[in-house]
């Protein structure tokens, strides 16, 4: 039996989650878009769609928790890098507190 609400919840906690996953991620190492996107649903579980990954890493960029290079390819075609910021560590580590206090509040 479909559950439409608990399916309108996942997409929606997916959605609001996107942000921890790419800083989360980017913590770990530099990534370009479509490494990004491949990290995101190897770790979390979450397919993102490049229209939904790429103005995502814009606003983030915009608040500065992002940062960028290009990387010149073997190919010949460079390639965007985004690397976590200072500004995003800190962002961060608030982010995953605030969520890990979520966590034990709902466990009891």
């Amino acid at each position: 039996m479909k559950n439409e609400f608990l399916e309108n919840w996942h997409s929606q906690l997916r959605k609001g989650l996107l942000p921890l996953y790419v800083l989360h991620i980017l913590d770990q190492k530099q990534c370009y878009g479509y490494e990004l996107i491949q990290d995101i649903k190897a770790v979390f579980s979450v397919d993102v769609a490049e229209g939904t990954l790429y103005p995502l890493l814009i606003r983030l960029m915009k608040e500065e928790l992002l940062t960028h290079q290009w990387v010149e390819q073997p190919s010949g075609i460079p390639r965007k890098y985004y690397a976590i910021s200072a500004v995003g560590k800190s962002n961060l580590a608030e982010m995953k507190a605030y969520t890990n206090l979520i966590i034990t509040k709902i466990n009891g």
